[in-house]
């Protein structure tokens, strides 16, 4: 059993796994720290040949009388104690593996109230970060490429750490198409941008209430008790009063700038 710890956000997250190909994966794609000489935010043992290729986004999610947290895709498995500091995940392929390791820390972020994973793309621009939100298929990606040559923190799964007054984005090891293009580990968020393409630039700023509703669906997260939910809907809240949400429609091209920074 190989151990290897890693650094997403601000945990640190031990990784054990028998299987080499996991082991490649997760140093691929993940920073590689040294040992830890104190104890982990989060232990993670990981293996292979569960379940069939990906089917559907369908979670099922239970609470075993153990208190055990059981998430359950047709390609990954995972099972957590109630208080995320130990899991197991068994996946069929890679694919599986990237999904069941948003799945689990969005929700160790939810649990420890620490901020979201949400779906979005996450630009640096004069040192501030600006996030691109929106559903498949809104120009989260094509926001990203056409933003080149800025620094890019995330293209699909923003990690966003909440805190009164303070918003701050850290770079995403959960990529789908674009890698890392800089350095910077983390930046303070200055914006967020809903996004709409069009034949046209314009933006509209959006009211604190409005922008809270237009986040709750933005957010990886897969509810299985009301009072994690509760933590969502407040670190939203928190999040929308504390940063500026627009309406961006814009052009296929990087003109789109013009109207942020």
């Amino acid at each position: 059993m190989e151990h290897i710890y890693t650094i997403i956000g601000e945990h640190c997250i031990q990784v054990q796994s028998q299987s080499k190909k996991i082991i490649d994966w997760i140093r691929r794609n993940f920073a590689i720290i040294p040992a830890s000489p104190s104890s982990p935010h989060l232990r993670v043992r990981l293996h292979e040949g569960y379940g069939v290729p990906f089917v559907n986004y369908e979670v099922s999610i239970k609470q075993e009388e153990n208190n055990q947290i059981v998430y359950r895709r047709s390609d990954y498995l995972i099972v957590v104690d109630s208080d995320y500091r130990e899991a197991s995940i068994s996946v069929h392929n890679e694919l599986a593996l990237k999904h069941a390791f948003m799945n689990l820390y969005s929700s160790f972020l939810v649990h420890t109230q620490w901020g979201l994973l949400i779906h979005s793309s996450c630009v640096i621009e004069n040192d501030k970060a600006y996030l691109f939100a929106g559903h498949s298929g809104a120009g989260k990606s094509t926001a990203a490429k056409l933003s080149d040559p800025r620094e890019l923190l995330s293209d699909e799964a923003t990690i966003v750490k909440i805190t009164p007054g303070t918003i701050t984005v850290f770079d995403s090891p959960f990529r789908s198409e674009l890698s890392r293009s800089g350095c910077m580990e983390k930046s303070s968020l200055a914006g967020i941008y809903l996004l709409n393409q069009a034949t046209s630039n314009h933006k509209v700023a959006l009211s604190k209430s409005d922008g809270f509703l237009q986040l709750v669906d933005k957010v990886f997260y897969w509810a299985h008790s009301l009072e994690e939910t509760v933590n969502i809907l407040h670190m939203l809240l928190v999040l929308a009063k504390a940063v500026t949400i627009s309406e961006l429609h814009f052009q296929k091209n990087d003109t789109f700038w013009e109207l942020i920074s």
